[in-house]
């Protein structure tokens, strides 16, 4: 899709902005209509006339678009054949998001969110993007229908749950074509679906429609010989490879698809994890030893990058509390001990570190929306990878951020792994932030184990986190940096991969980048330290800044590519 980037790409739009053309971007044509407030009846009229008018004169000029019976629109991608339609609204939904007939109340309706980040994102502030989910087999009216009608159902059920009301009666009956399939194995795609619960020992499963490292490694033979096991904790090699197996992943983007319940299932699923430990790590063989150096004072650099370029910085890693079951298995008692252990050790922080625990449980929705705003804290978990793998059990009990009184020093309990330990500060000076977490990281595990607690941790793997991908430091390393002219030239892919960074856009993993501002980070977690890490992060950004200042010159950029 990048090829020859950006010739021939371009936008069309009228001049109230309203009515949009995007040319060659993953189709020759994206026509959007779109305006503020919730008038979709007016957005649809723009849409239709508009499109009409647009197809009209490209039919004066001797061409048509593509279309047929069977299919309707032709476009790139099978998934939006059809209409090509998507339909949406951004809305506030605050209390139905928490409500746990959420997702079934949306596939009712023939509907799907996101956040408003774009695909793959989280909600933030109980605000969603809500759309239609069907593309092809019904029409653009009928999708624009279900859209209105759904919407004016889901602020209706907003409304009942403000006012401390039931909203059991009203829940929606499958809507559409197939309304005698119901099922609640929630953001599953229908096309592909293995049910977990039809799992059998003596039936390989068809994972040929799978794209994720444990369907990758996963053979009948791993499969036979692991199927029966579980870890001393109860969690079961099926609850391992659940999240996998519900999900099927996206073609171009490959999720690991399996997790631990505990630090034990790295030894007892061994089998299938060691090669997707391999695999996902880029080689990592099952004798390798890990390296931990939290010595900030061999960081060479990273304290005068340019803050013309460089927005924020921030360096993040997990921990996990030994003798406890990692979220996919926790109960009540386990994430609640978490959470007491944690909140004591850091009760004790003092200085730079000294700080307060806001709990989930008690704190108000305003200062949740304020936090989640500020991108200082998590929100719930909507992603169908997470709650496969149960992440949201017991929602919000024993969930809470901790953070220092100038918010540069935060800690999350109980989002995805036991804590995710976070420094950040506005501006470029990768060095103080890599200072704070490593002397504010150490003052935790002190304080931890003078409470007679301890982190898991072992040589070959490193820190134990409940995904495989962030084993060994945990550590991701990065900053929001502004560079238009980089990210558009052909090479910019190149220079990441020779730096061992990686991109997203600055709302999280899968987002688009806007204005060509990227959140920039290294790319491994596993088999270096954490000095190497953010070294290869100061480094990468350091060169970055110099490339991106040739560009602006006019210059030529070849001899500024590492070999």
């Amino acid at each position: 899709m990048e090829r020859d980037w950006p010739s021939a790409r371009g936008i069309w739009h009228n001049d109230e902005k309203s009515f949009l053309v995007w040319i060659n971007e993953e189709d020759h044509t994206r026509v959007i209509s779109m305006q503020k407030g919730g008038n979709m009846r007016e957005v649809f009229r723009r849409f239709c006339e508009g499109l009409q008018k647009v197809e009209g004169c490209i039919k004066k000029s001797g061409h048509s678009f593509m279309w047929n019976e069977h299919l309707g629109y032709v476009l790139t991608c099978p998934s939006n054949l059809g209409t090509g339609l998507r339909a949406g609204v951004h809305v506030k939904i605050t209390n139905l998001c928490k409500h746990e007939k959420f997702d079934l109340i949306l596939k009712n309706l023939r509907l799907q969110k996101r956040g408003t980040g774009g695909v793959d994102t989280e909600a933030e502030g109980g605000v969603f993007d809500i759309s239609n989910s069907d593309r092809l087999g019904y029409s653009e009216v009928e999708l624009a229908q279900f859209v209105i009608d759904g919407v004016t159902l889901l602020v209706d059920i907003e409304k009942a749950l403000e006012r401390g009301e039931d909203i059991g009666h009203m829940v929606p009956a499958p809507k559409g074509k197939q309304q005698e399939v119901q099922e609640e194995h929630i953001g599953i795609p229908e096309e592909g679906r293995i049910l977990f619960e039809s799992l059998k020992k003596d039936e390989f499963p068809d994972l040929s429609k799978h794209n994720n490292w444990m369907t990758k490694s996963l053979t009948p033979e791993i499969y036979q010989e692991l199927f029966d096991k579980k870890t001393s904790s109860g969690f079961s090699f099926l609850n391992a490879i659940k999240t996998g197996i519900e999900n099927a992943g996206h073609p171009f983007i490959m999720t690991v698809g399996c997790v631990a319940g505990d630090e034990e299932s790295y030894e007892t699923f061994a089998p299938l994890l060691d090669p997707v430990i391999d695999g996902r790590h880029g080689g990592y063989s099952k004798d390798a030893k890990h390296v931990t150096d939290l010595d900030y004072t061999k960081l060479q650099g990273g304290d005068d990058l340019d803050d013309a370029y460089i927005l924020s910085s921030r360096v993040r890693t997990g921990r996990s509390i030994r003798g406890l079951a990692l979220p996919p298995n926790t109960d009540r008692k386990d994430r609640k001990e978490v959470e007491t252990v944690v909140v004591n050790a850091l009760a004790q922080l003092s200085g730079e570190f000294e700080g307060k625990y806001y709990s989930l449980e008690t704190m108000s929705e305003e200062d949740q929306d304020q936090l989640i705003g500020d991108h200082f804290l998590f929100d719930k978990p909507v992603s169908p990878l997470l709650l496969s793998s149960q992440m949201e059990k017991d929602w919000p009990e024993g969930r809470g951020i901790w953070h220092n009184d100038e918010k540069s020093f935060l800690v999350w309990i109980n989002e995805e792994d036991h804590t995710r330990v976070i420094s950040m500060q506005k501006g470029g000076s990768i060095k103080e932030v890599f200072r704070r977490f490593c002397e504010g990281l150490q003052k935790v595990e002190n304080a931890l184990k003078d409470d007679g607690a301890e982190f898991m941790w072992n040589e070959h793997l490193g820190f134990i986190l409940t995904c495989p991908s962030n084993l060994g430091t945990g550590l991701r390393a990065g900053v929001h940096i502004k560079m238009p002219l980089l990210s558009a030239h052909p090479r910019f892919e190149e220079v990441l991969k020779k730096k061992h960074l990686q991109k997203r856009g600055t709302g999280g993993v899968d987002t688009k980048a806007e204005g060509g501002i990227f959140d920039i980070s290294n790319a491994d977690r596993l088999g270096y330290s954490e000095v190497e890490l953010c070294q290869f992060l100061v480094d990468g950004i350091d060169l970055i800044i110099q490339i991106e200042k040739r560009l602006q010159e006019g210059g030529d950029i070849d001899d500024l590519i590492p070999e």
